[in-house]
């Protein structure tokens, strides 16, 4: 499949990623609207909350109308919420109302389309590569899509200070921005000659039917590792800077962008979009080990460093661990299971929001023990995706 193919694809998987800009909103909008820190939380929670609320019933609706036609609702959904702040007045020349909190509540409602039409496009995209892919490049290929979720993440981080500083714009610049993405991305996919591969099936997905596929052994096992997965790169991204601020005494506020993109996103995208050309010469269950082993490493440095390059160079190699482990659980489970793929999609991208509990368990155990130790809970779970790559290795040897 020529490149000129995919291109619609990675601009809708970028468009995914601008999800996350729920994360760097929480700093932006609690500044701007003067508001508690639990009151800016809603924004991720209801960003994130919809990946649990949507995914599986959107993969029993994937199963009778097909793959394109929920990207297609996921995208128009993302659009209007990214258009609602626009029609508000909200658009880089934002006027803060500071007797009502009625903008906050507007973005509040943004963030949970935002959130809902990125859910939507998850379930669709992921498994949609696998129908443009040649046989035996779907990993490959996932790989590389999902390096685009990255560059969507990022924008959140940088497009603000970039725009703030070169043309005076605020934070709300984002939704103008991302809906012209995100209309692109719509237009672009429909207008391209892009076809989807339809099963012929006696019998549609239930969400009953999706539920039941978890007293499967091997499907419960990888499920539990986007859980795990998703929650780790969570729990790391937002200790990391604590574990900087209270050992080694870094400045929180000037490094932080620093911190959560160049140490740690840049990383994953440039795993991502490299891992993709090293999937041709390494079977997906071998890298998988490959990478947790490598992600472990660099947890290891973490938890032993005893300097702050060491910390540093730590979360480089946990970065590059972290990159290709979503895609390789999720393209090695539907690899193995095609015929289910609508509803194993619906589960994984329901993961997304089971992770959260895992930052929870580390923050638990910093406050009880202290910030370093609270790194044998990634220490824990990187040793469980080493598991599961080992076991599809058997899996596939047999």
């Amino acid at each position: 499949m020529s490149l000129k193919k995919f291109l619609p694809v990675y601009l809708i998987f970028l468009s995914m990623g601008m999800v996350d800009a729920a994360g760097p909103m929480v700093s932006l909008a609690r500044e701007s609207f003067t508001l508690s820190i639990t009151m800016a939380a809603l924004l991720p929670f209801l960003g994130y909350l919809m990946f649990g609320l949507l995914s599986v019933p959107m993969g029993v609706i994937q199963d009778k109308k097909g793959k394109v036609f929920i990207i297609n609702m996921g995208l128009l959904i993302m659009f209007t919420g990214l258009v609602i702040p626009v029609l508000s007045g909200m658009y880089g020349n934002m006027v803060v109302n500071t007797g009502s909190m009625g903008q906050f509540y507007v973005i509040l409602l943004a963030v949970l389309l935002i959130g809902g039409g990125g859910a939507i496009m998850q379930v669709g995209g992921n498994p949609f590569i696998r129908d443009i892919s040649e046989d035996g490049h779907y990993s490959k290929n996932l790989s590389r899509a999902q390096s685009f979720i990255t560059i969507g993440s990022s924008l959140g981080f940088l497009l603000p200070t970039f725009m703030f500083n070169l043309f005076g714009l605020d934070w709300s610049i984002i939704f103008p921005v991302y809906a012209i993405i995100v209309l692109s991305a719509f237009l672009w996919l429909n207008l391209s000659k892009i076809s989807e591969v339809r099963q012929v099936k006696t019998h549609h997905a239930t969400v009953k039917s999706c539920l039941t596929l978890m007293k499967n052994g091997y499907v419960l096992a990888m499920v539990m590792g986007i859980f795990i997965y998703c929650g780790v790169e969570i729990a790391v991204a937002s200790h990391v800077p604590i574990l900087l601020t209270d050992k080694y005494m870094f400045s929180l506020e000037k490094a932080s962008l620093l911190i959560s993109w160049s140490l740690f996103y840049l990383p994953i995208f440039l795993g991502r979009f490299f891992g993709s050309s090293i999937m041709k010469f390494i079977a997906p269950p071998r890298l998988l080990v490959m990478t947790g082993i490598l992600a472990l490493a660099g947890v290891f440095v973490i938890l032993f460093a005893n300097t702050l390059f060491l910390v540093l160079a730590g979360v480089i190699l946990v970065g590059f661990g972290f990159a290709n482990i979503f895609p390789l659980i999720f393209s090695i489970s539907i690899d193995n299971m095609p015929e289910y793929q609508n509803e194993l999609s619906g589960l994984m991208v329901t993961m997304i929001v089971g992770g959260t509990f895992i930052p929870m368990i580390m923050g638990i155990v910093a406050d009880n023990v202290n910030i370093t130790f609270s790194f044998v809970v990634p220490m824990l779970c990187m040793c469980y995706i080493i598991f599961l790559g080992i076991l599809n290795y058997k899996k596939i040897n047999r």
